[in-house]
């Protein structure tokens, strides 16, 4: 089962590269498409632009089912795994990078066929990608677990919904940093700011209570691994700066009415926190949660 699962990696790789090259393609024929039409040049539909037209329609469905295909073989690869660890692919930096291009995937396949926006790919498939090719680079093996993880439930769980959350957050990056690289009028082919906006919100409003879930479930666990719910551990306070950041931004949002360029860079300034609750402990600081395999 773990040479599936390494199978799987590969492939969910591979496809996840086509996917985002799909998109790009995609891309670009909808701005050739749009510049024709602007230029008086005749077309064979009226309805030219990032979601329809003469060649990206064609070209955009491609890449939207390449996404779907990495999406399965990486779910395919964290299964396998599971299934040859015994307990949850959550136990190591490897198995966390997988998990966390998983929640990517599945997270922006859902907004896009919700919201039938393909450009999120161009931001969110590079997050993805870039987990993966991280996860190549450091240690793969199956090891047993730590005493503080042996509880597969909460394991399983806990990091489960950090991943929905870390998905969730991916995506409303994308529609944030889409709409901050745009004027305030919009620009060709780029979805309009307001829809965006919906978007990135959205995206919270999924990602929010799965963060606060995690957070709970983190202070349970560490009453039954340490003895304590809270020790200001640098992974927990990441955590509640993370949480505080997107609950600003949701105050922001719903009780000062924060739409726009505003609310794009308190999601940037979000997602930035997200990466480094995911990556800085292990990485940078020394942690009870270090258990990431690098040494």
């Amino acid at each position: 089962m773990e040479k599936m699962s390494e199978y799987a990696f590969v492939a969910g790789f591979l496809t996840t590269g086509l996917a985002l090259l799909g998109y790009l393609a995609y891309t670009f024929s909808g701005i050739r498409a749009a510049r024709l039409q602007a230029a008086g040049v005749p077309l064979r539909t009226a309805r030219v632009g990032f979601v329809a037209g003469p060649r990206t329609s064609v070209i955009g469905q491609y890449a939207s089912l390449l996404a779907i295909l990495a999406a399965a073989f990486i779910t395919a690869c964290l299964v396998f795994r599971t299934i040859a660890t015994g307990h949850g692919p959550f136990a190591n930096q490897y198995e966390f990078s997988v998990a966390f291009a998983w929640g990517v995937q599945v997270t922006f396949v859902w907004f896009e066929r919700r919201y039938r926006q393909r450009l999120l790919g161009l931001v969110a498939l590079p997050v993805a990608l870039a987990l993966l090719g991280y996860a190549l680079t450091i240690p793969r093996e199956i090891e047993p677990l730590l005493p503080a993880l042996q509880n597969n439930l909460l394991l399983t769980v806990h990091v489960a919904v950090a991943i929905v959350a870390y998905g969730s957050f991916t995506v409303a990056f994308a529609a944030a940093l889409l709409h901050l690289v745009q004027p305030e009028g919009g620009r060709w082919g780029l979805p309009k700011p307001a829809i965006l906006d919906e978007i990135g919100y959205r995206s919270i409003v999924v990602g929010f209570p799965f963060l606060t879930l995690t957070i709970v479930l983190g202070a349970l666990w560490a009453e039954v691994a340490w003895g304590r719910y809270w020790a200001w551990d640098p992974k927990e306070t990441a955590s509640l700066v993370t949480w505080l950041i997107y609950g600003a931004y949701l105050h922001a949002r719903v009780v000062r009415g924060w739409r726009g360029r505003r609310a794009a860079i308190l999601l940037v300034v979000g997602f930035v926190a997200t990466l480094f609750t995911f990556f800085g402990v292990n990485l940078f600081v020394n942690s009870l949660h270090s258990y990431s395999g690098l040494g």
